[in-house]
C-alpha cells in the first residue's frame, strides 16, 4: 500500500547553497537505498523565512527516509550532512512528522 508523508527538518543558517549543492550531488549509494526502500516522489522544499526544511515523500515499503539510521551508508550520509542542519545526537536530522489535513488529487 503506497502512502504520502510530509515531514520537515531544519536547515542551520545560512546553510542554504551548500544544503543545495550537496543534495545536487547526491551520493549515488543513498539515491539507491531510498528508493530500494520503497520512497518515490520525494522533494524537499525550504522555506527561507523559518530555514525549515519540508520534506514530502511516498512511501511503499513502510519505512520513510528518516528511518533508515540502521543502514551504514545512511549514517555516513547524516554525518556528511550533520554541519549544517538541526541534528540528534546520532546525527540523524531532528525530525517533526506533519499530519495530513488535506488532500486534492
Amino acid at each position: 500500500m503506497e502512502k504520502r508523508i510530509a515531514f520537515k527538518m531544519k536547515l542551520k543558517q545560512g546553510c542554504k547553497q551548500e544544503y543545495i549543492k550537496r543534495h545536487d550531488a547526491i551520493w549515488a549509494e543513498i539515491a539507491a537505498l531510498i528508493k530500494q526502500s520503497g520512497i518515490s516522489d520525494y522533494s524537499i522544499f525550504l522555506d527561507e523565512e523559518t530555514n525549515t526544511l519540508f520534506g514530502v515523500q511516498k512511501q511503499s515499503g513502510g519505512v520513510s527516509s528518516q528511518e533508515l539510521g540502521s543502514v551504514e551508508i545512511q549514517q555516513k550520509w547524516w554525518n556528511y550532512m550533520s554541519d549544517i542542519m538541526e541534528v540528534n545526537p546520532d546525527n540523524s536530522p531532528v525530525t517533526k512528522y506533519l499530519e495530513e489535513v488535506f488532500y486534492l488529487a
